[in-house]
């Protein structure tokens, strides 16, 4: 089962490549990120048109997550515990049943923070807090569990074109990177790093002129397994080459391969 995960920042902005992607690549689950559009108005004729079963959870013009999948989507559950008061459309986790178990699978838009410092830094670090809380309450289950999306966390400085760059982003801080790491050290294995050790790699790099020219990348989108997922591991990469299209977004797919 080939599971992927894209920023796409905007469904409908970027329509035909991702169009074109799952024609290239036709992977069996896609988390998407920041489509930008409701539950409403997403369109998820254009996927079920291309064999997809959609689960979204949408928000005008802001956030927003979806899961396309091949095969069903059970259980689904949008948002995460103790959201009175925040409409952020930031989680959304279904079950996909396979020829060999299940997958727990989630897509994840986490808060950017910036600047640092502020109430939304706070929120961001309140956010991954819940989480990781959310997770503890996963981990007993012993399933196949996926959690993937853009996690805005920097984790080290091989994930980072210019460290000192990034020095001042709340994607960079040492609390950003330590709430990462209490999540992980739960027991969750990042796939890329378990697939390619210490490779140099990306899947951000902004719209400034020269930025995707002169590789000046970051590595925020992630996916993360747990152990009964990591003993499936098959393979794992990114999709760099589909932020040389027109129009693309300043993300690229990240996936992995598991036996489910």
């Amino acid at each position: 089962m080939r599971i992927a995960t894209w920023n796409v920042n905007s469904v409908k902005a970027r329509l035909e490549s991702v169009q074109a992607w799952i024609k290239e690549t036709s992977p069996d689950v896609i988390c998407l990120q920041e489509i930008k559009t409701t539950t409403e108005t997403f369109p998820a004729a254009v996927f079920e048109d291309l064999g997809y079963n959609c689960a979204i959870h949408g928000q005008k013009s802001y956030n927003g997550v979806a899961i396309l999948s091949k095969r069903p989507l059970e259980d689904v559950r949008r948002g995460l515990p103790e959201i009175e008061g925040d409409d952020h459309a930031r989680y959304i986790e279904a079950v996909v049943p396979g020829d060999k178990g299940m997958v727990r699978i989630a897509s994840i838009y986490a808060p950017n923070g910036n600047p640092p410092g502020t109430d939304r830094f706070a929120y961001k670090l309140a956010w991954l807090e819940r989480l990781r809380a959310h997770a503890l309450t996963i981990l007993p289950r012993e399933e196949c569990v996926v959690l993937a999306g853009d996690f805005n966390v920097i984790p080290t400085d091989l994930d980072c074109h210019d460290p000192k760059a990034w020095a001042g982003d709340a994607l960079f801080q040492p609390e950003t990177k330590a709430a990462l790491r209490r999540l992980a050290n739960l027991g969750f294995t990042d796939v890329f790093r378990a697939c390619h050790g210490d490779e140099r790699a990306y899947t951000f790099w902004d719209y400034f002129a020269g930025t995707w020219q002169k590789d000046r990348g970051i590595r925020i989108d992630h996916m993360l397994l747990t152990p009964q997922a990591a003993d499936r591991i098959e393979g794992s990469g990114i999709d760099r080459h589909v932020r040389a299209w027109e129009r693309p977004s300043d993300h690229v797919p990240v996936w992995c391969e598991l036996t489910i």
